[in-house]
């Protein structure tokens, strides 16, 4: 393996508490019960539409007033995008340890890339990032895998040699139709119609937490590093 590819909320970046925050805000300016964190938690990877759902399950997704408040998630959140947001822990020390060892780490994720440049900006992640591939980039998103082509493509590395870690079943059907070596990361926004039962996800690898995820890239790597200097 000579990449690793990560999916943004809940795999690389536990972003969770700034949506919790401002769901929760909006039920209690509209004075109904607060969603529960655990709820809103399994939704993040759904996008806004689904979040605001949680607030207004009354309204269809195309009436104008739902996306009115949609726009006002959104540009709520993009106000104060890394309030409560940071790298899940142990992720740092993950991601630097790529680094020295020239392995290139990047993103493909579903979150707009507005949005997506903000919050590695917030992060002082930008520079660090090899590439980053969001809706705006493909004609299809995952679990399409044009977008895991596209990031191979911009980093010069066949999408074989690549790894691709995700928290949604999109993920590692995008990272297995693209046949890059996935790893399902049970510790993200597992979505609750989907975490029963992980093996279904048909993903290489399932790891429940980043120092196993940590373990496991590092294996493929030496592997990948041990057969180079055989050959």
């Amino acid at each position: 393996m000579k990449a690793v590819l990560f999916d943004l909320d809940g795999t690389l970046i536990d972003t969770a508490a700034d949506f919790i925050r401002i769901i929760q805000d909006m039920c209690r300016e509209k004075g109904v019960a607060v969603v529960e964190a655990d709820l809103i938690r399994s939704q993040v990877s759904e996008g806004a539409r689904a979040m605001v759902k949680l607030v207004y399950p009354e309204l269809a997704v195309e009436d104008p007033i739902f996306l009115a408040h949609r726009q006002r998630f959104l540009d709520t959140y993009g106000a104060d995008i890394a309030v409560d947001t940071d790298l899940f822990s142990g992720m740092y020390p993950l991601i630097e340890k790529l680094e020295s060892q020239e392995i290139p780490w990047g993103i493909v994720t579903n979150k707009p890339r507005w949005l997506s440049e903000a919050l590695l900006d917030a992060l002082n992640l930008t520079e660090r990032c090899a590439v980053l591939v969001c809706p705006e980039d493909v004609s299809q998103t995952k679990p399409d895998p044009e977008p895991m082509y596209l990031a191979a493509k911009h980093i010069a590395i066949a999408p074989e040699d690549c790894i691709y870690v995700g928290d949604h079943p999109r993920d590692i059907d995008a990272g297995r139709n693209a046949q890059m070596y996935t790893i399902l990361a049970a510790y993200g926004y597992l979505p609750f119609a989907h975490k029963d039962d992980l093996t279904a996800w048909q993903a290489d690898c399932i790891v429940k937490t980043v120092a196993e995820l940590d373990d496991v890239i590092q294996s493929l790597v030496s592997q990948t590093t041990s057969s180079n200097s055989l050959t």
